[in-house]
């Protein structure tokens, strides 16, 4: 995400760093470069302005200018000044102190609201939460059955009032009535899906005008699709004005390469930015954090939300299991089989890569494909499990029944376990190692030469 806008910045801020020492022309120059890359990135313009305005006011500061590291002076200037832009810290969502905590979802059509809500129901429910959705959106041509699809799939209750099969076109009675089954029901959190339009139109700010006052919510959502700028921008000023919402929910933000939308709209309309949605699936949701995004941008990665998906998938139990099959030379296929998948449970390959300080920039020189593993997923699975167990038995003919099945070549199945083996060294090296410094210092503690 936002790499168009990454590599303009960091570039710009790579050549001032090497620099002597920071002037009024060279900050000038730089905040020339940064202000044409976030007009370029479809940053609203007054935005764009005062953003490099602060910046360089705080870059030609006394403190600045005696420094003797100016390029590292001026990157976490542009970090601060972009984490304030972006919202300064983390905002949660508002839960009622007397359930169920009611939250009324609004957007247009096509912005990937009736998905957010279902991996908003997920989210809660994987916080010991128990959501119901309300299928408020009753004029598109089955929405209702889109919102019960996704439902089952993170097995989520869905509240709709059908009659002949149709649903009933009423989205208050809806809402009303869905707030009364969760509490029949003892769910604690009812999210409303809304009807949108593909444009804002007067039908659709009075329906949700209307919702809100029937149902008084906890909190209102505003979903916006980031890859459209500044038309997102001004859709979210025009649903504030009427409905006041608590925060923005980012949707299709794996695909925004510009970032003018996350940049702009706080902003404009002073409100935070919640949740970030980064794909199709229904885990491809996460909070906000502006100072983690700023990271991002600047090509610093963000460790934190690495580690965070990473203990999502790996629990102590399993890492345990896991180091000591590494070990005792235990690691096979099979378990190679299973890693891949935890990873790929994680997000996409380049989104993981770009929460690696220095990897993005890599990962799309790189081109890193989100299918790098479809093959050597297909290789592994034609193997019989004693084949997976003991890959030293695979001979030429297995090897050539196992291309056939996965559509590989032989030397695709050969190279496969060439680098698997040579894994297997590695990670022997790295455990006698481990092993070996464990008990130097096992030792010193006790005091031993």
């Amino acid at each position: 995400m936002f790499e168009s806008l990454s590599q303009k910045v960091g570039s710009a801020l790579k050549r001032i760093s090497g620099q002597g020492r920071i002037t009024e022309l060279n900050v000038a120059e730089m905040m020339r470069d940064i202000r044409r890359a976030l007009l370029e990135a479809d940053v609203n313009y007054q935005v764009a302005r005062d953003f490099t305005e602060r910046v360089r006011n705080e870059a030609l500061g006394e403190a600045v200018l005696s420094s003797v590291s100016p390029g590292q002076q001026l990157v976490k200037l542009v970090y601060d000044e972009l984490t304030g832009l972006l919202g300064d810290e983390r905002k949660d969502v508002a839960l009622a102190q007397h359930p169920p905590t009611v939250i009324l979802v609004a957007g247009l059509q096509g912005s990937g609201k009736t998905t957010f809500c279902a991996k908003l129901a997920r989210h809660f429910k994987q916080q010991g939460n128990t959501p119901l959705l309300a299928a408020a959106d009753v004029y598109r041509p089955a929405a209702v059955a889109q919102l019960e699809t996704l439902a089952r799939s993170i097995d989520v209750p869905v509240h709709s009032v059908m009659e002949g099969g149709q649903p009933v076109p009423d989205a208050v009675r809806v809402a009303r009535e869905a707030i009364r089954a969760a509490r029949r029901a003892a769910r604690d959190i009812v999210i409303v899906d809304t009807a949108g339009r593909l444009h804002v139109d007067e039908e659709m700010m009075t329906e949700a005008a209307t919702i809100k006052r029937a149902v008084d919510p906890d909190e209102i959502l505003f979903v916006v699709d980031s890859m459209t700028g500044q038309d997102a921008v001004q859709a979210a000023r025009a649903f504030n004005e009427r409905l006041d919402f608590d925060g923005v929910v980012l949707s299709k933000l794996d695909g925004d390469t510009r970032g003018g939308a996350a940049l702009s709209i706080r902003s404009v309309v002073q409100k935070p930015i919640k949740f970030a949605s980064t794909g199709e699936k229904m885990d491809a949701l996460t909070p906000f954090y502006p100072d983690r995004m700023a990271r991002r941008i600047l090509g610093m990665g963000d460790i934190v939300s690495f580690v965070e998906k990473a203990q999502e998938q790996f629990d102590e139990r399993q890492a345990g299991q896991l180091r000591k099959k590494i070990r005792s030379q235990d690691f096979d296929l099979a378990d190679f089989y299973e890693q891949i998948q935890r990873i790929r449970k994680m997000g996409s390959l380049s989104d993981i890569a770009g929460m690696l300080p220095g990897m993005e920039r890599q990962a799309r020189e790189a081109q890193i494909d989100d299918d790098a593993f479809t093959h050597i997923e297909a290789i592994i699975l034609s193997m019989t499990p004693e084949e997976r167990r003991h890959p030293s038995i695979l001979n030429g003919s297995r090897r050539r029944r196992i291309a056939r099945g996965s559509g590989t070549e032989v030397r695709d199945v050969n190279q496969l376990l060439k680098q698997f083996k040579d894994m297997k060294k590695m990670m022997k090296t790295v455990s006698r190692m481990t092993n070996a410094k464990r008990s130097v210092d096992l030792s010193r503690l006790m005091g031993r030469p």
